[in-house]
């Protein structure tokens, strides 16, 4: 469209929802420049050796049920750019202190049978949803508008705006109940507010229809068969191009800005206006995360079987511990026993180690901006549910929030989700707009996770914001997924 010294538009940041952004445009027609501030692309999803040589660290996330469900990455021939997926068993267990555990299989009539009691309400709750998920996945995973499919769109809405712990009422076995509180804890946020039942039911939906994959070689696979495809259909990428200021930037007919609120007002705050200004300074980010990544000598020994083959496993016990702990770190005090998300890929991956050695990655949620060092707390934990662990390690890399945030600006005080994503801020981040990715500066676009439908690694915000784009900017409408 502009001639062939310029691009017609930009993307900014090359996370998932970035390089989602730019495919999209370059599909379309649109020349694109994506420009990255660090060495290589990423984002989240990144992998490297911060323990010891040879062993393979996700840095950010890890497991990726969302990228297979997503509408948009699913379509992508990902795998001709050397992307593989693989499937754990037991997509994601939850133990408890009497050795037992409870666990998230592709088979829901296997996960609801190994639940007793409470088979036939974790049935009834899940089986309606996986039947109607193809049909409202672009409208659950996209801006507030009047859904495609309403009638099913309420189906999932009743019980999504729901707190967690209220739907939790549901089922009757501390096993239930501590599996959808491990579910609904991904949410990062007290469980007993609206709309935290959101995640967790799609998590388990997602889980049954797609699994928890694992990709070959960490999740720095996704990002650089992402960036494979984009290059392949004409897109240029640009590195160590860190953007400061929106004068930086050459000459295009629209910019795309893969960053939060606080970002955004630092780069090209002085093209919008007051209003919107006041709206972006009022976002508001959620806890942060302190994150470990462990260098083992053997497999985890959990003590229930389930957890030795699931790629995910939330330590965290009964319902009523995870609520009390994600109030209490929502309040701004560290708990003794928190939630901790742990993954441990190279029991599946015989690339993320030296042969015979392993690697982990663990995670509990803490005040944003905190610096308290919650390493023994973790390992705690899991020592917890799996005696002799403390024994195997032989290498620890840890970030605490402000550490996280150095590494990826997007996380500010550590808030992986680009803002709380709690009843006020799902339909609105980053502000009350007819549509959540403009801003009143023409040709300016936001398409991180700060927008709808969060974080996560999908490309559904990077996604939206294009089409916004394309149908703004260029006068060009692509039909919806």
């Amino acid at each position: 469209m502009n001639d062939m010294n310029t691009y017609d538009a930009i993307v900014v940041g090359s996370g998932p929802n970035g390089l989602a952004a730019a495919i999209t445009l370059q599909q379309a027609g649109v020349s694109v420049l994506l420009l990255e501030g660090k060495e290589t692309v990423g984002g989240g999803l990144r992998t490297a050796e911060i323990t010891l040589p040879g062993y393979l660290h996700d840095i950010c996330s890890a497991i990726h049920p969302m990228a297979v469900a997503s509408p948009f990455m699913s379509k992508l021939p990902l795998h001709e750019h050397g992307l593989e997926f693989i499937y754990p068993d037991v997509a994601a267990a939850h133990p408890f202190d009497d050795g037992t555990a409870a666990v998230l299989k592709k088979s829901i009539d296997e996960t609801a049978r190994l639940l007793g009691e409470d088979a036939g309400a974790y049935t009834k709750l899940i089986k309606p949803l996986t039947k109607i998920w193809p049909e409202i996945a672009p409208d659950v995973l996209g801006p507030f508008h009047f859904p495609k499919h309403p009638l099913a769109m309420a189906q999932f809405g009743l019980q999504a705006l729901t707190s967690a712990n209220y739907l939790s009422r549901k089922f009757h076995t501390a096993k239930a109940k501590g599996l959808w509180a491990g579910m609904a804890a991904h949410s990062i946020q007290p469980l007993t507010n609206a709309a935290t039942s959101a995640i967790g039911l799609v998590l388990m939906t997602a889980g049954h229809l797609k699994g928890w994959p694992v990709p070959k070689g960490g999740s720095v696979s996704i990002a650089n068969a992402l960036a494979s495809y984009f290059v392949s259909i004409g897109g240029k990428i640009e590195t160590n191009s860190y953007i400061r200021s929106i004068d930086q930037l050459p000459a295009s007919d629209a910019v795309l800005f893969d960053v939060t609120p606080k970002q955004l007002l630092q780069i090209a705050g002085d093209r919008f206006s007051p209003t919107y200004t006041k709206q972006l300074q009022r976002y508001r980010y959620g806890m942060g995360v302190f994150k470990i990544d462990w260098a083992l000598q053997e497999p985890i020994p959990f003590t229930a079987p389930e957890c030795r083959n699931a790629g995910t496993v939330h330590i965290g016990n009964t319902i009523e511990e995870i609520v009390e702990g994600e109030r209490l770190t929502a309040a701004g005090i560290h708990p003794e026993k928190p939630f901790v998300l742990l993954a441990q890929p190279s029991v599946f991956d015989a690339t993320r180690a030296p042969a015979g050695k392993h690697t982990a990655w663990a995670y509990c949620h803490v005040p944003n901006g905190s610096t308290i060092d919650m390493t023994s707390a973790i390992e705690n934990q899991v020592e917890r549910f799996a005696p002799g662990f403390k024994d195997l390690i032989i290498g620890r890399h840890t970030y605490n929030t402000l550490e996280m945030e150095a590494y990826n600006p997007n996380y500010i005080g550590g808030d992986i989700n680009g803002g709380i994503i709690d009843l006020r801020q799902l339909y609105t981040r980053p502000a009350m707009r007819w549509s959540p990715y403009t801003t009143p500066a023409k040709g300016i676009y936001i398409c991180s996770s700060s927008t709808p439908p969060g974080g996560g690694v999908h490309g559904m915000c990077g996604y939206h914001a294009a089409r916004r784009t394309l149908h703004d900017v260029f006068d060009i409408d692509i039909q919806k997924d």
